[in-house]
């Protein structure tokens, strides 16, 4: 068992794809899809003529608009790696499920268009992975077109990332002079032909040693000159790669590409494969949880309602961190206090799903959910492991939902009790007054497009949102907190989240200094505390 366990760890590659909006990141994961060979004809979603949407894309809302505003777990086999891709929303405004996504993930790959450099959702993005730690992989994108010079690139992820570089290729022209890429390491250049596929398959690639006489047919004098002129100057003043840094996140190597026409994709993913980490261990309460530990212990990170609408089910996304999974085992769930069977396990490509017989450390799986299942749960052999909790961020815009029709309410209470479940939005319900007139909060503005367009057509309950002035919630911890007299003051509400712990709404930034300065006995946190430990610090024990 333990060289078994051994083996599949190593194989296996676990990492999310992070970005700003219209980077390319749908079409890069497609791209990979392809020559992972999960796919055979890649369907970008600007490939309209067509009328095919991105693979990663399975809600109809994102086919409609063209984004991707869930994350989805795309699955497949290259060389000998089990890869479990995480595809997660560009939009800021679904930035909460890449947050949520990233803790499943073991390393990023940070996708940069050309021509803008380092914009702001990269940037947000950029500091949660280095929060957690985790080694981030550069693939600067769209050098079919004109942009910034990469020695500009790599100075501007110094400055405004605080990230040192590393150059894995280098690329040749850009723009409709865009050859190819020369491979460092290797001391290869690969030359690339379109061959008028619009990159839907497989580009052909010509590889051809920098120190032969054959370069001389493949690039032009110039070309040949400004390489070796570019090779010298980084080789002199460029940083010098070790597998430490890159493991550590404190050097970023860093590839070229076009993902649209294909040119630099495999190169990258082959490097990527080499120099990614394989599985790693997780924070618990008890200390570090390996990925070698023969007993299996997991995470749920995800749940998505409704992926089939024949069928309305949920899903939890798992990931699985130590052990073996094997189907129709039971598994402690450490938040209920008691076992339960781990039922119909899937893999996943988008909504495509695969049955499977068992899973290994790396591994994101799909089981069948009840109800019974959150983001955040431990499902593990045995009671003595709980990881820390998936992170639930305040929101920062409010309404209050209302049903348009009083005869479906109950159909809109279920499909705010699943879709809250699942990280969509947060539901607050006003002091004693239950779900009657329930408040949801969301990161992101468009989320409340997302919540109407899903309620009506998963559940057929059309609502109304009346939006609230408030732009911060903070939980409160702390003993002798009187909500009633603490509304008193103005320009705040105190609500109730899913776990009945307070929270409070305030109007605005000034609202929120003058509670904090009032009240020093309080703590107003941005981050949703662990259950056990909020009532503990509220009753003062």
């Amino acid at each position: 068992m333990t060289n078994e366990l051994d083996r599949e760890v190593a194989r296996r590659r676990t990492f999310a794809i992070i970005s700003h909006p219209d980077a390319g990141k749908t079409t890069l994961t497609e791209k990979l899809l392809l020559y992972g060979g999960a796919i055979h004809l890649a369907g970008s979603v600007k490939a309209k003529r067509a009328r095919r949407h991105a693979t990663s894309d399975w809600m109809e809302l994102e086919k409609e608009r063209g984004i991707s505003v869930t994350s989805s777990v795309l699955q497949f086999s290259y060389r000998d790696h089990a890869v479990n891709l995480l595809d997660t929303p560009g939009h800021q405004d679904f930035s909460e499920d890449t947050y949520r996504t990233l803790a499943a993930a073991d390393s990023a790959v940070m996708l940069i268009d050309a021509a803008k450099g380092v914009e702001p959702q990269t940037k947000k993005l950029f500091k949660v992975c280095r929060m957690r730690g985790i080694p981030i992989f550069t693939f600067v994108n769209k050098l079919d077109r004109y942009g910034r010079e990469p020695l500009e690139l790599m100075n501007e992820l110094e400055q405004v990332l605080g990230i040192r570089s590393y150059p894995m290729n280098w690329p040749i022209g850009m723009g409709p002079e865009f050859r190819g890429v020369y491979d460092r390491q290797a001391r290869v250049v690969h030359v690339f032909s379109a061959e008028g596929s619009h990159g839907e398959s497989e580009v052909a690639e010509r590889s051809v040693s920098i120190d032969s006489e054959e370069i001389k047919t493949v690039l032009t004098e110039a070309e040949l000159a400004k390489l070796h002129e570019d090779i010298e100057l980084l080789d002199i003043g460029g940083d010098e790669f070790t597998r430490e840094k890159s493991d550590a996140g404190q050097l970023t190597p860093m590839f070229f590409g076009s993902a649209m026409t294909n040119f630099g994709v495999r190169p990258f993913l082959d490097a990527f494969l080499d120099l990614a980490p394989a599985p790693t261990s997780r924070p618990t309460t008890n200390g570090p949880r390996e990925p070698n530990n023969p007993r299996f212990a997991g995470f749920v990170f995800k749940i998505q309602a409704n992926m089939d609408p024949a069928h309305r089910d949920r899903i939890a996304f798992m990931r699985v961190v130590s052990g073996r999974y094997v189907k129709g085992m039971n598994a402690y769930h450490s938040r209920l206090g008691k076992e339960v069977r781990l039922a119909k396990p899937s893999q996943f490509m988008a909504a495509e799903r695969t049955a499977i017989e068992d899973a290994w450390p790396g591994d994101v799986i799909g089981l069948f959910d009840p109800g019974q299942y959150r983001i955040g749960d431990t499902l593990a052999e045995g009671t003595d492991v709980e990881f820390e909790g998936v992170p639930r961020f305040s929101p920062e815009y409010f309404a209050v939902v209302r049903s348009k029709d009083p005869l479906r309410r109950k159909q809109m209470e279920k499909g705010l009790e699943q879709l809250s479940e699942e990280g969509t939005v947060q539901i607050f319900q006003q002091l004693a007054m239950g779900m009657k007139d329930p408040i949801v909060g969301v990161v992101g503005a468009l989320q409340f497009e997302v919540l109407q367009y899903r309620l009506e057509h998963e559940y057929g309950a059309k609502i109304a949102l009346d939006r609230l002035p408030f732009s911060h919630a903070r939980w409160v911890v702390g003993p002798n907190f009187d909500p009633k007299s603490f509304d008193w003051e103005g320009n705040r509400q105190t609500v109730q989240d899913r776990d009945g712990l307070p929270l409070v709404l305030f109007r605005d930034d000034w609202a929120l200094q003058h509670a904090e300065d009032k009240h020093p006995d309080l703590k107003f946190l941005n981050e949703a505390p662990q259950l056990r430990k909020a009532l503990a610090l509220n009753t003062g024990s």
